[in-house]
């Protein structure tokens, strides 16, 4: 059975382009599920319904790749997540990505977009690792900040890193990281930073 997801964001109208699209696919409307939240928000209710109700058999089809996944790291998760359940995925104006389809094209770019994610953690590590050693050296405390857990003292650092450099917009910050804009900002008060935040680019 054919389930669609479909996902607008806060400021967006509606979903009626979506939600046609799936239609013409053939797609019972009662098997749609819709949330209207950011990309970059972490918790999307009606996702995480849809992937509990999936099972063996089962295809999960999305309008565009962009409305089911916030990075690539999170999209590679879910199709392994959907491989482990026996559920296969298609994008309908993305027609590379269809692991549905058997063909070695299909495929290699899935495997292309695993390879991607894992570069994307690679890189995440290792600057992880470089901002430990400059906090080191500039003589920081390098304890789990009172209120985040050792998992995300990681990114918290990583969000002081990419505050100082000034390059990232908040968005590509927080979607690099998987976090809420509410949750970078949390991060740098941990950090310090308080006191020093200055206007950033939307």
């Amino acid at each position: 059975m054919e389930f669609g997801y479909a996902r607008v964001s806060t400021n967006e109208q509606n979903l009626n382009l979506q939600l046609d699209a799936f239609l013409k696919e053939g797609i019972s409307e009662k098997n749609i599920f819709t949330d209207k939240v950011s990309s970059t928000k972490e918790e999307r209710k009606s996702l995480s319904k849809l992937m509990n109700y999936l099972r063996e058999g089962d295809v999960l089809v999305v309008w565009k790749l962009d409305r089911l996944a916030r990075s690539l790291i999170h999209f590679t998760n879910l199709v392994n997540e959907l491989d482990e359940k026996g559920v296969k995925f298609r994008s309908i104006t993305e027609p590379f990505l269809d692991t549905t389809d058997k063909s070695p094209h299909s495929s290699f770019i899935v495997s292309m977009f695993a390879e991607l994610a894992q570069l994307e953690r690679d890189i995440i590590i290792e600057r992880t690792k470089a901002g430990l050693a400059s906090a080191r050296l500039r003589g920081k405390v390098l304890g789990a900040p009172k209120g985040i857990s050792k998992k995300n003292q990681q990114k918290a650092i990583l969000c002081e890193e990419y505050f100082k450099e000034g390059i990232l917009t908040v968005a590509a910050i927080c979607e690099r990281l998987e976090i809420s804009r509410a949750t970078y900002y949390k991060y740098l008060r941990y950090r310090g930073l308080d006191g020093k935040l200055r206007p950033y680019k939307a």
